[in-house]
This record gives C-alpha cells, sequence and structure tokens, in this order.
C-alpha cells in the first residue's frame, strides 16, 4: 500500500492552516515538510519555529525534509518541534550514521536522502539504520519540476538489497510523481510519495489523491 504525502513547498504560505486542512480532507497519509536553508540548496524556506505553529492543527504525520548543511545542528529542534519523521541529506551530514542515530535516540523516524547525481551505493550500508530512503527524482529546491528518468533505477537496487536484508524499508520519491511516473516508480519498490504543484494546483485535491492511488493498481 502506497503512502501519498503532498508537500507544503507548493501551498499558498499566507495559509498554510487552511492548506493543512486540505491536506487531511484529501486522504492524504502525511504532511512533507521541505525545509531549505539557502545554502545546500538556493531557495529559503521554513525553519522549526513554523513546523512548532502547524503541529495543533493535524493529526498528520508531518514528514520534514531537510535540504540544509550541517542538517545534524537542527535534528534535535525539528524533533521538539514535532516532526514525526526526520530525512537528511547523505551529501551534506558530516556525520551520516552519527546523525541518524540521534534522530532515532529522539524517538522519531530516520530517514536519509540522495540527490540525483548521487548513486544510490552510499545508502546501501546503512539501510538497517535508516526507516526510509528518499530517492529524489528531481533536483532539490524548487517544486514544479519534470520527472527525471532513470531514477527509477536507484528505487530497484535499494528495494532490492533492502529485501535481501529483509528490512521492511520505506522509499520515498520526490519530484515529478504524477498519475504516469508514479505506476514508474512504485513497480520498482517506493511506497511513499510526495507530491507538490501537481496535487495544490489540482481542483479537487482528493480526487487528485484518489487517481494516485488507483494510478498504480492499473
Amino acid at each position: 500500500m502506497i503512502k501519498i504525502a503532498p508537500s507544503i513547498l507548493s501551498a499558498d504560505f499566507s495559509c498554510l492552516r487552511s492548506e493543512l486542512e486540505k491536506i487531511e480532507k484529501s486522504g492524504a497519509d502525511m504532511v512533507h515538510l521541505d525545509i531549505m536553508d539557502g545554502h545546500f540548496v538556493p531557495p529559503i524556506t521554513i525553519g522549526a519555529i513554523v513546523v512548532e505553529a502547524l503541529r495543533p492543527h493535524t493529526k498528520l504525520p508531518f514528514d520534514a525534509h531537510l535540504m540544509v548543511s550541517n542538517p545534524e545542528r537542527h535534528i534535535e529542534s525539528f524533533a521538539k518541534a514535532g516532526a514525526d519523521s526526520i530525512t537528511i541529506h547523505a551529501e551534506a551530514a558530516a556525520d551520516l550514521e552519527a546523525s541518524l542515530a540521534r534522530i532515532k535516540s529522539l524517538g522519531v523516524r530516520a530517514g536519509v536522502s540522495i540527490n540525483p547525481e548521487t548513486d544510490e551505493s552510499v545508502v546501501l550500508n546503512i539501510l538497517d539504520k535508516v526507516d526510509m530512503v528518499l530517492v529524489m527524482t528531481v533536483h532539490p529546491g524548487y517544486g514544479g519540476q519534470k520527472y527525471i528518468a532513470g531514477m527509477e533505477n536507484k528505487v530497484r537496487h535499494i528495494r532490492e538489497a533492502a529485501n535481501k536484508l529483509n528490512l521492511p524499508l520505506d522509499i520515498q520519491v520526490d519530484g515529478g510523481i504524477n498519475p504516469e511516473t508514479i505506476k514508474t516508480v512504485v513497480s520498482a519498490g517506493a511506497n511513499v510519495i510526495v507530491t507538490g504543484s501537481a496535487f495544490f494546483s489540482s481542483k479537487d485535491p482528493a480526487e487528485f489523491v484518489s487517481i494516485l492511488r488507483k494510478a498504480v493498481m492499473e
């Protein structure tokens, strides 16, 4: 069964509380929080103070994707703010395994992300230390990008490695996901689907979520 995670990167930031309600009413499974610092990626989005302010307004899990340099400096603040899962980039962490262990020690699900140009081999030896691997299917930083063909091969290799170790690993994909590309990534082994601009630009978000779910069953 797949999980749908709308990303508030594409939401209307002037009314995030009502945008959360839109996500809840759509039948989605979690809220994807794109945290950008203007250094690891060019844009700056939101910090832990905004996450904390939003936390009381939905019961959906908060999935914090830290696209930041030195993520180890921010793990505790996002855990305290109410993140249920924290994903850090393999390219950004000074000591990746120590940072992942720190996330878990705070009672939060730990994830590791890789950019399109990063080979999946960098995470294959730490699959037993994470709850989720996020394969970026676009370059991080901006919404509305087109899915990069071939990223499903990374998903497939990671799923095969996890299966060999008998690990119940979540594999998340983020970028350019629509009713067509979702079939590609899910068939390769992804089960957590981030959707941004396609979700928030749809006239009926609940119908869009339903379309995504039905697409993988066809």
